[in-house]
C-alpha cells in the first residue's frame, strides 16, 4: 500500500468542490434510502446524464454517497413503517417494527445509526488495505483470465443473489445478448440494427438503466403503493441507553465482518450480508426468543452488515472491473462515461480518483452519522408526501436527463420500452440487476474471449491451461453445479427421514413465524 498516495487522497476529498459533491451525495442517499422502492440504483441511473462534461473524481464521490447514504435512510422506513426503504433493511423490519410499537424507536434507530458508522468504517479500512494488494495481483490478468472472471460474476450474482435463479439466469441471458447490438469491434459488422442507424454504436447503457431502474421502479413502486396510507410511529428518545450499547457491541463486531467478507463477493452485497448477520446473532444469542419481538441485536446485525457490505462492494468494482451488484454497475457505466476504466490499472493511472473515492467514504459516514439522528423528523415528513406527487416529477427529470444526453428522441422511446420492460419483470419476478450486469459486462465477456482464443490459436482448452482462468472456470463450474446438488440431496435426505408428529409440529410453528414476518 502506498502511503503517500493514500494521504494525498484525503487532500483531493479535501477540496471544497468535492467535500460538496460528498455532502450532495450522501444527502440525496439517505431520502432515497427513505422513500420507499426507489432506491440508489434507480436514483444512480436518473443522475447519469449530470455526470456528462463534469469532473470524474467529483461525480464518482456523489454517485457513492448515494450508494451507501441509502443504506442508511432504509432504516427509517423499516423502523416507524414497517416498510423497507431498501432490500436490504427488510430484516430490520422484524425487530425494528416491534421496538417502535413498544415506544422504543429512536433507540431502534440511534443504534442503527452507531453501526451503521461503526461497521461502514471497518470496512472502509479493509478496502484501503485490501484494494490495492488485490490489483496487484489482478495485474497477472490476461484475456483469458478477464473473461472467466467476468462470466463468475454474472453467474454468482444470478444465482446467488435475491429472487429465483432460473429467472435471474434468463435475465443474465437477455442482458448478454444486448450487449451484442450494434457494429461488431473486431469485423465491423452491424447485429440486431434491423437496418436501424440509431442502433449501429448499440444501446446507450445509461438509456438501458434510466429505463429499467428509473420508469420501470417508479411505475410497479406506485401501482404496489396506490391506496395505501401508512402513519409513521413516534420516534420518541434517539439516543441508545449504556446497556443497549453493551448489549448491541457483540452484534455489531459480528455484522461487520461478516458484512465486509459478503460484499466483497458478487451477488452476496446487502442483503445477503444483513440476513447472515440476522441469522448469525439469533443462533449465538442466549435468548433467541427474543429476536422478532424487539431485541436490539435484531436491529444492529443487519445494518452493520448492510453498510459494511456496501463499502466492500468497491473492492471488486475498482481493482478488477467487475461489479458486485446493479448499482455497482451503474457506477460501472459512469465510470466509463467519463473516460475511466475500472480494474488493476486504476491504481496507478488514476489515484487521485481511486484514494480520492475511498477516502471520501471515511468524510461521508462521518457526515451520515452526524446527521442521520438530527433529520429523522425531517425524513418522517418526508414520508408523508404521497407517491402520486413524487412519481410524475421524477419521471419527467428522467425523460429530460435522457434527452440532455445525446439530444435524441429516438433514446427517450428506448427508455420508455425499457421502462416498460422493467415493470413487467418486476410484475412477473425478474429481477433486473442481472439483466444490466450482464449488459454492462457481455462486452467485457466477448471482446475477451475472442482476444483468448486469438492469442489460443482458435483452441478453448487454453483456457482451462492457464492456473488463473482455469481455477476461476472451477468455481464457475461449482457455482453452477451446487444448487442442483444440493436440491438432490435434500431431496434424498426427505425420502428417507420419515415424517414423526413432532416434526411436523416443528414445521407448522416455523411456517407460523415465517407468516408473521
Amino acid at each position: 500500500m502506498d502511503f503517500s498516495a493514500f494521504l494525498d487522497g484525503f487532500s483531493v476529498v479535501a477540496e471544497p468542490q468535492n467535500l460538496l459533491y460528498c455532502l450532495v451525495g450522501v444527502l440525496i442517499g439517505m431520502l432515497i434510502g427513505v422513500l420507499p422502492g426507489l432506491g440508489p440504483a434507480a436514483t444512480i441511473a436518473i443522475l447519469l446524464p449530470i455526470v456528462y462534461g463534469t469532473d470524474p473524481v467529483s461525480s464518482i464521490i456523489m454517485l457513492a454517497g448515494i450508494f451507501y447514504g441509502a443504506q442508511y435512510g432504509g432504516t427509517i422506513t423499516s423502523v416507524l413503517l414497517r416498510l423497507p426503504g431498501e432490500a436490504s433493511s427488510v430484516v430490520t423490519v422484524f425487530d425494528g417494527f416491534a421496538m417502535a410499537k413498544q415506544g422504543r424507536a429512536g433507540a431502534a434507530l440511534g443504534i442503527a445509526a452507531i453501526g451503521s458508522f461503526i461497521g461502514a468504517t471497518v470496512s472502509i479500512i479493509g478496502l484501503s488495505l485490501l484494494a490495492p494488494v488485490i490489483a496487484g495481483y489482478a495485474l497477472d490478468f490476461g484475456p483469458p483470465e478477464m473473461a472467466a472472471l467476468a462470466l463468475l460474476g454474472i453467474l454468482l450474482v444470478s444465482t446467488i443473489g435475491s429472487g429465483h435463479m432460473l429467472k435471474a439466469l434468463v435475465a443474465a441471458g437477455i442482458g448478454m445478448l444486448l450487449a451484442t447490438v450494434g457494429r461488431d469491434t473486431f469485423s465491423g459488422a452491424e447485429r440486431f440494427t434491423f437496418g436501424s442507424i440509431q442502433l449501429t454504436d448499440g444501446i446507450d447503457f445509461v438509456v438501458v438503466a434510466m429505463g429499467l431502474f428509473g420508469v420501470g421502479e417508479i411505475l410497479y413502486n406506485l401501482e404496489e403503493r396506490h391506496g395505501k396510507v401508512h402513519s409513521p410511529a413516534t420516534v420518541g428518545r434517539v439516543w441508545p441507553t449504556r446497556s443497549e450499547l453493551k448489549e448491541s457491541s457483540g452484534a455489531i463486531g459480528r455484522g461487520s465482518v461478516i458484512g465486509f467478507l459478503l460484499g466483497v463477493l458478487p451477488g452476496g452485497g446487502a442483503v445477503m450480508s444483513s440476513l447472515a448477520a440476522y441469522a448469525t446473532e439469533k443462533r449465538v444469542s442466549k435468548h433467541p426468543e427474543r429476536f422478532g419481538r424487539g431485541a436490539i441485536q435484531g436491529v444492529a446485525a443487519p445494518e452493520t452488515a448492510n453498510n459494511a457490505a456496501a463499502t466492500s462492494s468497491f473492492i471488486p468494482l475498482l481493482t478488477l472491473g467487475i461489479p458486485a451488484n446493479a448499482s455497482m454497475a451503474i457506477l460501472f457505466g459512469a465510470l466509463l462515461i467519463l473516460g475511466v476504466t475500472p480494474g488493476p490499472q486504476l491504481v496507478d493511472e488514476r489515484p487521485d480518483l481511486f484514494w480520492g473515492v475511498i477516502n471520501s467514504m471515511y468524510i461521508g459516514n462521518l457526515i451520515l452519522l452526524l446527521l442521520s439522528i438530527p433529520l429523522v423528523g425531517i425524513f418522517v415528513k418526508v414520508l408523508r408526501i404521497r407517491p402520486a406527487i413524487l412519481a410524475p416529477i421524477t419521471v419527467l427529470i428522467t425523460v429530460l436527463g435522457v434527452y440532455t444526453i445525446n439530444n435524441s428522441v429516438f433514446d427517450i422511446y428506448v427508455m420508455i420500452f425499457f421502462g416498460a420492460v422493467g415493470y413487467l419483470m418486476k410484475k412477473l419476478g425478474f429481477e433486473p440487476g442481472p439483466m444490466v450486469l450482464a449488459f454492462v459486462l457481455g462486452a467485457l465477456v466477448e471482446g475477451n474471449v475472442r482476444r483468448a482464443m486469438i492469442i489460443f490459436d482458435g483452441d478453448p482448452t487454453g483456457f482451462v491451461t492457464r492456473p488463473i482462468s482455469g481455477t476461476i472456470l472451477a468455481l464457475f463450474v461449482a457455482v453452477a453445479v451446487w444448487p442442483l446438488l444440493s436440491k438432490l440431496v435434500r431431496r434424498r435426505t426427505s425420502a428417507s427421514t420419515p415424517a414423526t408428529p413432532t416434526d411436523s409440529t416443528d414445521v407448522r410453528s416455523r411456517d407460523d413465524v415465517d407468516a408473521h414476518h
